[in-house]
């Protein structure tokens, strides 16, 4: 029969090592939503960079004489399809709905645009896919916020410096654009 010390050892060494294991799999579960959190976010960004060379070609139906406004919108969505990481992606959909701003406001000064059923069709899916982005950028930065709460806390701090977790990055608007976004609809009759 072993030694009781030897049992001892084995015991907290076994111990460690399950503990180790169950902390690792937490951060990787953790990373892993992280990702597929920023990944639902890139599927509806996507849809509105989509959406956009139909809105710009039935506004240029009605407004083709505003092509630097135009211009000013296809440049953003290019900007905003190319931009690699979370901060980048964020300025330049930032720059991309300040863009889009500007065509509205062209929008708003032809009725016969404002009235086209293709128009109107495409705004409310544009609106639909921004409020999906709003949706998805929230529970994205509530996953980076939890799993940013993982890697600081005790033990995970240690595994996660031992094996190189790095922090994700949050998805933050502007201030101007955070402000629109939630300011109440305009209603007129």
């Amino acid at each position: 029969m072993p030694d009781p010390t030897t049992l001892i050892i084995i015991g907290i060494v076994l111990a460690a090592a399950i503990a180790l294991i169950t902390v690792y799999n937490g951060l990787v579960g953790k990373r892993v939503e992280t990702q597929n959190a920023w990944s639902q976010i890139d599927v509806q960004l996507k849809r509105r960079h989509d959406l956009i060379p139909n809105l710009i070609e039935t506004v240029k139906g009605y407004a083709g004489h505003e092509q630097e406004t135009f211009e000013r919108v296809t440049a953003a969505r290019t900007q905003a399809m190319g931009a690699n990481g979370v901060a980048a992606q964020a300025g330049a959909e930032n720059g991309l709905t300040q863009a889009l701003r500007g065509l509205f406001a062209v929008a708003e000064a032809y009725p016969d645009l404002k009235a086209s059923q293709n128009f109107l069709a495409l705004q409310e899916e544009l609106t639909g896919t921004e409020n999906r982005i709003g949706f998805a950028r929230q529970h994205y930065n509530d996953v980076v916020g939890q799993y940013a709460m993982a890697l600081q806390q005790f033990p995970s701090s240690l595994v996660a410096g031992a094996f190189g977790f790095k922090p994700a990055e949050f998805f933050e608007l502007e201030a101007a654009e955070e402000a629109a976004i939630q300011a109440p609809p305009e209603v007129r009759f």
